[in-house]
């Protein structure tokens, strides 16, 4: 258990590990598992497409436009440009496990 006001951050590896012990997978298929996820969403992401996973959200492609913003240290305007991003929105299920633990 984490006190209070602590984060706890999972490692890849032990990303694996307990992948592979929810799916009784042996970690080498695990850790094939999850290379081949990442590779079929950045293909996806690559088309411009969306790859939802229901109950924990979705990735989409999302074209931010130019805009100017303020240095923070001296409050002077600063041109940003347009550009493509990869978001991840997460799923309402998702939300609502956080926001009512149990």
């Amino acid at each position: 258990t984490e006190a209070k006001g602590e984060e706890s951050f999972m490692t890849r590896t032990e990303f694996i590990d307990a992948l592979a012990a929810e799916t009784n997978m042996d970690k080498k298929d695990a850790k094939a598992f999850l290379e081949g996820f990442t590779a079929v969403v950045e293909q996806e992401i690559r088309r411009g497409g969306e790859v939802p996973l229901k109950g924990l959200g979705k990735f989409k492609v999302q074209n931010r436009k130019a805009r100017v913003g303020r240095n923070p240290l001296t409050g002077d305007p600063v041109d940003i440009p347009a550009k493509t991003v990869v978001k991840f929105t997460v799923a309402k299920a998702l939300k609502d496990l956080i926001a009512s633990p149990s």
